[in-house]
């Protein structure tokens, strides 16, 4: 039973024995990763990169993933994210020789791990950070994150990993050619990191209600990661999520219209959860700017072979020309094509809407009064996730800065929000602040955040008291 909803889940015994099977598995893992070899952390990453490296291995994750592809199309389902390329081929093997360099340079640091250290008079405590334990995945079907969650070994944790099951097919192609090798390779123990073998939805409850579970990552959309984040927080699992996204942008009174043009077109290039998804421009540059906006996502369309997709907040229509709300468009959605509307009306209260595109780039705009009307909006109605502010004007930033919620703030695209981009570290997960602030980090979590403290007390006699 979902406590916040009512809702009630049905998880078959096979699945949950499945799923408890892994947790196994990572449980007895996590105890004998504190006898592995110095190095063998490092040189599992090395493994595993080389392995993707391997033509030979990525021929045989390219056939899994084709079948993937074919069977979500079947269903109508998006393959913008599912599909492997070169591209994703190269930033995973970035990422893991990135954590093999992490690895290493850890090893020559003497104070790794070391917080802070108190000294009193005979006696003093240390605080030591400690690896976390097992970290509970749920993914959508994106290939890639198997070496992202790869990252739960760099600060001694294992994890169990649940990947929607559009990417099941790949996911396991990447772990027996891949992943398992170089665990094995390296005298890791098989359970470091484990996958659960099932596609049913029911996998991500079960592994989700599992209270050995030291944190729960939840990546996906919607309702689903509500839902699985519930089902995490009853059984007593803090939980990182990311559920809903959306970038907004705003234009001010100072806003450069050739920059403002630029940020549009590189923010709606692909379809992911920091792509630009609400425009908000004061009133006063609204004649100048909105043109500007609908060339620009026109621009980003035509590289993909179409026309951008718009949605006018109620009310600001009149900065619309008349003709747009009038014409339509080829709109190209997982479904297949569909004939809308170039421009339609969109109620205030639904400003929030992300719009999860195929292959057209689609939007809202909305026109304010000014800068603290397109916070406050932002507050209200979006997911709190990624803002930016188009203006040439600091003190505008400043308060930008100190007024919106959001835990990523920027002042130009918005796709910058990737851990592996802005970290040069590969992510784990994105959280926004829809569900409140995050403790102690921010919204980027990485294999280094996954720690806990531990504090260590040394006596000089055994005379010590209080």
């Amino acid at each position: 039973m979902v406590q916040s909803t009512g809702a009630l889940l049905h998880v078959p015994e096979a699945v949950r024995a499945a799923v408890a099977a892994q947790v196994d598995a990572a449980v007895d893992a996590f105890v004998q990763l504190r006898s592995a070899a110095p190095g063998a952390v490092r040189d599992f990453y090395t493994a595993f990169a080389d392995a993707l490296a391997d033509d030979a291995v990525w021929n045989l994750i390219e056939t899994a993933n084709t079948k993937d592809v074919a069977r979500a199309e079947q269903v109508g389902h998006s393959t913008t994210r599912l599909r492997v390329s070169a591209q994703m081929r190269q930033d995973m093997i970035a990422g893991l020789r990135g954590w093999a360099a992490q690895q290493a340079a850890r090893a020559e640091d003497s104070s790794a791990g070391l917080i802070e250290r108190v000294e009193h008079d005979g006696w003093a405590v240390e605080i030591v950070s400690a690896p976390l334990g097992v970290i509970g995945f749920v993914f959508e079907g994106r290939p890639n994150v198997f070496a992202d969650a790869a990252g739960v070994l760099a600060t001694g944790n294992t994890a169990v990993l649940r990947i929607g099951g559009d990417a099941l097919a790949t996911a396991q192609a990447i772990d027996r050619h891949a992943l398992r090798p170089a665990l094995r390779a390296t005298d890791l123990p098989d359970g470091a990191i484990a996958l659960v073998p099932v596609r049913e939805r029911a996998a991500g409850w079960a592994l989700f209600s599992d209270s050995r579970l030291a944190l729960a990552v939840v990546r996906g959309s919607g309702a689903a990661v509500i839902q699985l984040s519930s089902v995490a927080r009853q059984s007593g699992i803090p939980v990182s999520a990311h559920g809903t996204g959306g970038a907004w942008v705003v234009a001010d009174g100072a806003a450069q219209a050739e920059r403002f043009a630029g940020v549009v077109r590189h923010s709606l290039d692909r379809k992911v959860c920091n792509t630009l998804n609400v425009v908000a421009v004061v009133r006063e540059r609204a004649d100048e700017l909105v043109p500007v906006l609908l060339r620009a996502a026109d621009e980003a369309a035509d590289a993909r072979g179409g026309v951008a997709r718009v949605h006018v907040a109620h009310g600001s229509e009149g900065w619309v020309p008349p003709a747009e709300l009038e014409r339509h468009i080829v709109v190209r959605r997982a479904a297949g094509p569909s004939d809308e509307p170039r421009a339609s009306l969109l109620p205030l209260d639904e400003l929030g809407t992300e719009w999860e595109w195929e292959d057209t780039p689609e939007l809202s705009l909305v026109v304010v009064d000014d800068l603290d009307e397109a916070v406050a909006l932002f507050n209200v109605h979006s997911p709190q996730f990624v803002a930016s502010l188009v203006s040439a004007d600091p003190a505008a930033h400043a308060r930008f800065r100190d007024l919106v919620n959001a835990p990523f703030v920027g002042d130009g695209f918005t796709h910058w929000v990737d851990g592996q981009y802005a970290l040069e570290l590969p992510e784990l997960g994105l959280s926004n602040w829809e569900n409140g602030r995050l403790l102690g980090r921010a919204g980027v979590l990485t294999g280094v955040d996954l720690t806990t403290r531990r504090t260590f007390a040394h006596h000089d006699s055994a005379d010590q008291h209080r």
